[in-house]
C-alpha cells in the first residue's frame, strides 16, 4: 500500500497547527481548499482535523501519532469498505445515546461505540468529536487508545456484544 498520504497528512497537520498558533483557530480559516480536497480524498473532514489539531494543542492529551493512526482507520473503511464516496449523511446529536447511557453499568459506552461508527462512516455532526474531552479518558481509564477503540469497533462491526467484552477484558488488564 502507498503510504504517500501520510506524508501528505503530516504536511497538513503541520500547516494546521501553524494556523492554530496564528490564531486561525477555526476549520473554515485552518485550511486552504487544497488541503480540504486531500482530506475529502482520504475521507477526513476539515471539522474532523481542526478537532484534532485544536484539542491536541489546546489539551495536550495526544500527539500527532495517535491522530494518524485514528485517520488511517478511517481512511482504510472509507477506500475499500465505502469505496472512497461518502454516505452524503450527517448524523444529528439527538440520535445518540445520552452521555448517561449505560451497558453492563459502563455509562458512555453505548454513546463511544456509536461515534465511533460514526466516525467510520465519515457522518460527524461538526459538533461531535470522535476522540472528545470525554472520549478520552473514558478509554485510557478502560485501558484502550483511540486507534485502539475504533479498530476495535471496525472488526466487530454490529457485534455490540463483542465490543463490550472486549472493552470489560482491556479494562481488567488495565
Amino acid at each position: 500500500m502507498n503510504d504517500d498520504w501520510k506524508t501528505e497528512f503530516r504536511n497538513v497537520w503541520d500547516r494546521g497547527v501553524a494556523a492554530w498558533k496564528a490564531g486561525r483557530n477555526s476549520a473554515k480559516t485552518m485550511f486552504d481548499a487544497k488541503d480540504a480536497a486531500f482530506l475529502a480524498g482520504i475521507g477526513c473532514s476539515v471539522q474532523e482535523l481542526f478537532d484534532f489539531v485544536d484539542d491536541c494543542l489546546g489539551y495536550g492529551d495526544f500527539d500527532f501519532e495517535t491522530v494518524l493512526e485514528v485517520t488511517a482507520i478511517r481512511r482504510e473503511y472509507f477506500l475499500n469498505v465505502m469505496h472512497g464516496k461518502p454516505s452524503g449523511r450527517i448524523v444529528e446529536m439527538g440520535e445518540l445515546p445520552a452521555k448517561s447511557a449505560t451497558v453492563d453499568g459502563i455509562a458512555w459506552l453505548p454513546r463511544l461505540i456509536e461515534k465511533a461508527r460514526i466516525k467510520l462512516r465519515g457522518e460527524m455532526n461538526p459538533d461531535l468529536m470522535y476522540g472528545c474531552a470525554g472520549d478520552r479518558p473514558f478509554l485510557r481509564e478502560h485501558g484502550m487508545t483511540l486507534p485502539q477503540f475504533l479498530q476495535l469497533v471496525r472488526d466487530n462491526g454490529d457485534d455490540y456484544r463483542a465490543i463490550v467484552e472486549a472493552l470489560k477484558k482491556a479494562a481488567a488488564r488495565n
